[in-house]
């Protein structure tokens, strides 16, 4: 009797646990070095994240009760009061009464509101753009696979 030729099919295992880690901290840090650089792109210097994030929040779904943008934002609502409270007073919000329930109060963004978020946004995507002229067509490919494969993981 003999025994069977190996197959050809090729199995890979999976890599070791040092390299998964080594993989995830390297990919951690160009991440958030690569966040930390296009959030300097701001169209108001001393705006903060959080603050950003609540009008670009306002931006793309609409108006929000405060406890909605609290839970949103995952901060407490008191920390979200402040933050409204600030934003109304510059002037990049307003607050409503909802037409069907008195209780409530809408925020929602004000034209200058709308203003900064385009603004800060253009600044951003016009950063990256000219970041992206300066790699090789192979190196931006590989970086919209990636792109695609982030948002996947982040929708997890």
């Amino acid at each position: 009797m003999s025994t069977p030729p190996p197959t050809t099919a090729s199995t890979t295992a999976p890599p070791p646990a040092a390299d998964l880690a080594h993989d995830a901290t390297d990919l951690r840090m160009a991440t958030f070095r690569l966040a930390r650089r296009l959030r300097a792109e701001r169209a108001i210097d001393s705006m903060s994240d959080g603050q950003f994030a609540v009008l670009a929040n306002l931006h793309v779904h609409g108006p929000h009760t405060l406890g909605e943008l609290a839970e949103r934002e995952r901060v407490s609502a008191p920390s979200m009061n402040r933050t409204v409270n600030h934003l109304e007073e510059l002037g990049y919000l307003t607050r409503t009464p909802d037409d069907t329930d008195r209780r409530k109060v809408n925020i929602a963004l004000t034209d200058e509101g709308r203003s900064v978020v385009v603004e800060t946004t253009r600044r951003r995507d016009s950063w990256l753009e000219h970041a992206l002229e300066d790699l090789e067509p192979h190196q931006r490919e590989t970086l919209a696979a990636a792109a695609t494969i982030m948002r996947g993981m982040a929708d997890r």
